[in-house]
């Protein structure tokens, strides 16, 4: 009793202090009123120090849906409420003084003017304790008070059930009714800061609560009232409150809808009925959005469309065996409300915009049940594709019908997407690789046949034709619209054609679907011409016509493998690069250059898998003409076109890219012939031999000076920056192969019978040449390091060659170091380095290069450690004394050769700096 006590005294105590405070604002505003009066008529402009910063209540122009400024006519049951909700600033008339109204109305006639409009004050924390806090806490303590007058009558008992039950009706009811006197007598938010303390609004939504609970524990605790009495006025006090929320405000209207929702919870029965469900939430979220949309309260109607959604998603998830029937009409019903209540107006009424939030409520609402009734496989099993297929059809059509529902038709698309690629999990598949093939068992797909058949063929003719009708029809003013629609008229027919070739059809050959997507190629196509042509400026080729021109090439290419075998799909793959690039020609579309690069990329996807196209069993062993020639040289052949035609019509980074795949695709050719070849027809993941790695470091070096050619007929910093990696990458695999892995001083392989017509020809002299002629052509068009790198390389080459020739003549067809060297041929290898150290020297001097001379003082560095180092102790008799005679006549004679080259330059220079004037006297005087 003690608590309930105290609780009274408070709530009174609250109400007697805030009535004070809202009387003496308000017999402040007035009397700034008459001030205003008095100067106005005085002719001093006095006005706007006087004043409060806002204007009287009711005046206040608000900020609709959309951010644009409306005027005091458009305040049509506006109420203090609302401006809690919008964050508008605050009224400043009193709650009761409506003899200030004449003066009021005139300073709306004549505002004053001001230079610059007051910024609003913050409120200070006694017009915080005594506005807003003090409803607010008022508030709550009528709904505690009473709970605990109800608590305080069961523990007495002094009445009996139904009487508390009335009392409680009663004080609701009270409150609801106390609410509404208060705002009839004229009650404005009195200051400025304290929106939120709407008085009427907070009576009415405490009893609001006291109605709700009144209703649930006459059903739930006492059992007073059955199931469909208890949810009816459930119902009924929720789409009550929130068509109160029209004169009371947002929040209220928030309570009402809570409780809506929440209704479904509070009643049990024993015999939930789907429709009964649905049904109501149908009439909630209608009621609902209608209030939302006379108010613009967009936070409002979402709320409710994703509560509907939820109550879907719970009843989809629970329910056994579930009714997808009233799923699609309680969706059905969130979608004509968007459309009709919340969107209303014409067809083409404002721009497309994904940043509508009710619409994106109801597309993850509507998107999340139809991906359930088309993914879920208990669902599908039981039928449920079409029921969604269907929302997935109104979702559409209700983004066709509004614009500014564009994030509806990105779920609906979505949705489609996810369906049929949970179809294409479930089916069996495999890839071949090198070595074998990879298999993926999905099991049986949760879709019949016939069922996916149908609903594929309905949502892809559905997509296909509105997606380009409004695409074609938008083009011109609503580009974002356009392409939303192309994107989904050209990935959703392209996605359920290839599912259902995929799952249900024959992948070696099938005509149906490669006539069916050659079809779709061709509608798309001829759509992407007819948007350019509608665009402005026409034929601009913006999104919706690269959207339509990527859905074509996504079609072409599913023809070609529904249509062709291994070899042929791979060739004409390549071959798409043509059309684009030639299409150049009559269309400036930047589309068409990515299009060509498309192409590539689903070459190289055909490709890697098995490099041998055709499979290993079926290459056969004939050198040169097998599947390999047309599999890489076609594309490639094909590639270089497309880079011709690119460099002279759109240029960019596509061009960019076909030229580094023509490089790409000829390099590859070649190498695969001599795989092929040198491998008696095996291609598989083996580590090379010398004799092929040779061959592809001839290849890399030749083509880093195809490419020099190149950059200098047409410059490309393809063919630039390629050149350049090609001779890197010729280092590194010298270097590691070479010299390293393949040498067959650690190998011992067979060199062959011939001396110098062997392995050691083709492993160390033709590089060696080769990267000595790629230097030459470099030097005045490449950097300096990068023509040293190779000059370098050349001469170890060289240098390797020439000793591993000489150990060949020593040791036959087989050079490993496990065969031991004897002294003449140690000595040898002496005389050989200082050959060589001596033949560079002349020939770096006669060339004038830097690089040979500094070569050659290495070579003869070798051989002088060599001598001292290994000779001295390897050595005996003749031979150790030999080598080093032969080392001090080789260095002497290096030493007269340079001395005589410095005297032939300073001779020369002398001979070239003309002699200084002899004078015979002084000079005469002028």
């Amino acid at each position: 009793m003690l608590d309930g006590l105290i609780g009274t005294v408070a709530i009174v105590a609250l109400i007697y202090f805030v009535v004070r405070l809202y009387s003496r604002v308000g017999a402040l505003e007035a009397e700034v009123s008459k001030l205003r009066a008095v100067a106005r008529q005085q002719g001093r402009d006095v006005a706007a120090d006087l004043v409060p910063a806002e204007a009287p209540a009711g005046v206040h122009e608000i900020a609709d849906r959309d951010g644009e400024e409306v005027g005091p006519e458009a305040r049509i049951g506006h109420t203090p409420s609302d401006d809690a909700t919008e964050d508008t600033p605050d009224a400043a008339a009193g709650p009761w003084a409506r003899a200030a109204s004449a003066t009021a109305a005139e300073a709306i006639s004549e505002p004053p003017a001001v230079d610059e409009p007051a910024k609003p004050a913050r409120p200070d924390i006694e017009t915080a304790l005594g506005t807003r806090w003090a409803v607010w806490v008022g508030g709550l303590a009528l709904a505690f008070g009473a709970v605990f007058l109800i608590r305080y009558s069961i523990e007495a008992g002094i009445f009996g059930p139904r009487v508390r039950l009335a009392m409680a009706a009663l004080l609701g009811l009270v409150l609801v009714g106390a609410g509404e006197f208060v705002r009839r007598t004229g009650f404005r938010v009195p200051v400025q800061g304290a929106s939120g303390a709407y008085v009427p609004g907070i009576l009415t939504a405490a009893g609001a609560f006291a109605l709700f609970g009144t209703v649930y524990a006459a059903h739930g605790i006492y059992g007073f009232i059955g199931p469909a009495a208890a949810f009816i006025l459930l119902g009924a006090i929720g789409v009550g409150t929130i068509a109160a929320a029209l004169i009371h405000g947002q929040a209220l209207a928030g309570v009402g809808l809570l409780g809506s929702l929440a209704t479904p919870m509070l009643v049990a029965s024993q015999a939930p009925s789907p429709w009964s469900l649905f049904g109501y939430l149908a009439i909630v979220v209608a009621a609902n959005t209608a209030v939302a949309r006379i108010r613009s309260w967009s936070l409002l109607a979402a709320v409710g469309i994703l509560g509907t959604g939820i109550w879907s998603i719970i009843y989809l998830a629970e329910a056994s065996p579930a009714d997808p029937a009233p799923i699609l009409f309680v969706h059905l019903v969130v979608l004509a409300s968007l459309v009709v209540l919340w969107l209303r107006g014409g067809l083409d009424d404002a721009p497309a915009t994904w940043r509508d939030t009710p619409s994106l409520a109801a597309a993850l609402a509507s998107g999340f049940s139809a991906g359930a009734l088309l993914v879920s496989d208990s669902l599908v099993f039981a039928g449920s594709a079409p029921w969604g297929a269907v929302i997935v059809a109104a979702m559409v059509a209700a983004a066709w019908m509004r614009g500014r529902a564009l994030a509806v038709l990105h779920a609906a698309g979505a949705v489609v997407i996810v369906a049929f690629a949970r179809i294409a999990l479930a089916a069996d598949f495999s890839f071949y690789f090198f070595d074998g093939i990879l298999i993926f068992d999905g099991g049986l797909p949760s879709m019949p046949q016939s069922t996916a058949a149908l609903t594929g063929a309905v949502l892809g003719l559905l997509f296909l034709a509105v997606g380009l009708w409004t695409a074609l029809r938008s083009a011109a003013d609503d580009r974002l619209r356009s392409g939303s629609w192309a994107l989904w008229a050209a990935a959703v027919p392209a996605v359920i054609l290839t599912v259902l070739w995929f799952v249900f059809g024959y992948a070696d050959l099938d005509i149906r679907y490669a006539l069916l997507s050659l079809l779709l190629a061709g509608i798309l196509t001829a759509g992407a011409e007819l948007i350019s042509r509608r665009e402005a400026p026409a034929l601009s080729g913006g999104w919706a016509v690269s959207f339509a021109l990527a859905g074509a090439l996504a079609a072409a290419v599913l023809f070609l493998h529904a249509a062709f075998g291994t070899l042929l799909t791979t060739i004409l793959c390549g071959l798409l690069v043509l059309p684009p690039a030639f299409a150049t020609r009559l269309r400036s579309w930047s589309a068409l250059g990515w299009l060509c690069v498309a192409a590539v990329a689903v070459t190289i996807a055909r490709i890697l898998p098995d490099p041998t196209i055709v499979g290993a069993s079926q290459l056969g062993t004939m050198p040169v003409f097998n599947a390999l020639l047309p599999g890489y040289g076609l594309p490639a052949l094909a590639f270089v076109a497309a880079a011709w035609q690119l460099g002279r019509t759109t240029q960019g980074a596509p061009r960019l890219v076909m030229e580094a795949a023509a490089a790409l695709f000829a390099l590859l050719t070649v190498a695969m012939l001599v795989r092929h070849a040198m491998n008696a027809g095996i291609i598989d993941s083996a580590e090379p031999r010398l004799a092929e790695q040779s061959i592809y470091t001839l290849l890399a070096l030749g083509a880093g000076a195809i490419l020099i050619a190149l950059d200098l007929r047409s410059p490309s910093p393809v063919f630039r920056i390629g050149s350049m990696a090609a001779g890197v990458v010729s280092v590194l695999l010298i270097v590691a192969q070479h010299f390293g892995f393949q040498n067959p001083l650690f190998t011992n392989e067979l060199v062959g019978p011939i001396p110098f017509i062997d392995l050691i020809l083709l492993g160390y002299l033709l590089p060696g040449l080769a990267a000595a002629a790629v230097a030459m052509f470099a030097r005045p068009r490449r950097p300096r390091w990068y023509v040293a790198m190779l000059a370098l390389l050349s001469a170890t080459l060289i240098f390797a060659w020439a000793t591993l020739t000489l150990r060949r003549l020593f040791h036959g067809e087989y050079i490993g170091l496990v065969n031991d060297m004897g002294q003449v041929e140690t000595y040898a290898y002496s005389a050989l380095w200082l050959a060589i150290g001596v033949l560079v020297l002349v020939v770096g001097v006669r060339l004038g290069s830097q690089v040979l001379r500094i070569a050659s003082a290495v070579v003869i560095a070798v051989a002088v450690g060599k001598v001292f180092l290994f000779d001295m102790s390897e050595l005996e008799g003749v031979l150790r004394a030999l080598s080093f005679i032969g080392l001090g006549a080789v260095l002497i004679g290096i030493g007269l050769f340079y001395q005589r080259l410095l005297v032939r330059s300073a001779a020369q220079d002398a001979a070239i700096t003309p002699p200084a004037p002899v004078s015979d006297g002084p000079p005469a005087a002028p």
